[in-house]
């Protein structure tokens, strides 16, 4: 199992905070601004896998023959989405414990068991070159358990993940826009930001969380080396010295300079990680301290 009891109820204590999306009008944990009262009927939805079937409306079957949810004034969730880049890229340092990927699988589940155990509704999604693998939507923390048995069973990081394409894709298919959050190295070669364009456009409020290895920021290197990008197989014959090195690192710098500027004037959130930052003083320190959690 991804996470003991103890983490387990203290990721309960959270909740995610959405500054631009609303909710739906399901019943969960987080209150809604809107005046009327809990038993104040608002209208119907179609029936989701994981609703609470005591919200189902069995007179409206009988007629129907088709599950509807009803919906109320005053009570709402909100639709999350946690997108994991499952690109080759992502596994590295191979057999390592700063792996991007594995990491991201660990906060994906944190997130995700969040997510549930304040009642909203949940789909994870892992992006790769192949079709993409959801898991949802659910709601409530008796999914969690599945959630993690997913993840755990998640395909290996493996392929090219073009992310405009992938998250275009996304923004196309889904049907409830909501808190979106794409966990990635970025290291796509045809960019990102056209798909968080769609996205935004779609109504989602997105967040990045950008994933580096420790020897990504400071390569412990020095000499002559061939390097085969992961994905591509594109070779490269570079020299490494002190000079080269530090140029390296303002380039990273840089890099990441210019994705926050982006994202944040475009109303995103933008946490970058390295992974040797261990995932749970990311989740319940960082991410609270930049208002992703309270």
């Amino acid at each position: 199992m991804l996470f003991d009891e103890v983490t387990l109820r203290k990721l309960e204590q959270l909740a995610l905070v959405a500054d631009k999306v609303r909710a739906g009008v399901m019943k969960g944990d987080r209150r809604s601004s809107k005046r009327g009262t809990s038993i104040e009927f608002a209208d119907y939805r179609n029936y989701v896998k994981g609703d609470d079937l005591r919200r189902l409306d069995w007179n409206v079957y009988a007629r129907l023959e088709k599950p509807f949810i009803k919906l109320l004034e005053e009570e709402e969730d909100l639709a999350v989405h946690i997108l994991v880049d499952g690109s080759k890229s992502m596994d590295w340092p191979i057999r390592s414990d700063t792996n991007k990927f594995s990491y991201a699988v660990k906060l994906a589940g944190a997130l995700g068991h969040v997510a549930l155990a304040a009642g909203d509704q949940l789909t994870v999604t892992q992006l790769n070159s192949a079709e993409n693998q959801s898991w949802g939507p659910y709601r409530g923390q008796q999914n969690s358990l599945r959630l993690f048995n997913y993840l755990e069973a998640s395909a290996e990081a493996d392929g090219l993940t073009a992310l405009n394409i992938s998250l275009n894709n996304y923004a196309l298919r889904s049907r409830r826009p909501g808190l979106l959050f794409i966990i990635s190295d970025l290291m796509s070669p045809t960019g990102y930001e056209d798909g968080v364009s769609a996205l935004q456009a779609k109504g989602y409020e997105v967040g990045i969380i950008h994933l580096l290895s420790p020897d990504e920021i400071d390569p412990p290197l020095d000499g002559d080396f061939k390097l085969i990008d992961a994905e591509t197989g594109v070779e490269s014959e570079v020299t490494l010295d002190a000079a080269t090195l530090q140029a390296y690192r303002e380039r990273v710098i840089g890099w990441q300079t210019g994705i926050a500027n982006y994202l944040n004037g475009r109303g995103a959130h933008y946490v970058p990680v390295i992974t040797d930052q261990p995932w749970d003083q990311l989740v319940l320190q960082t991410l609270r301290q930049r208002g992703v959690l309270k």
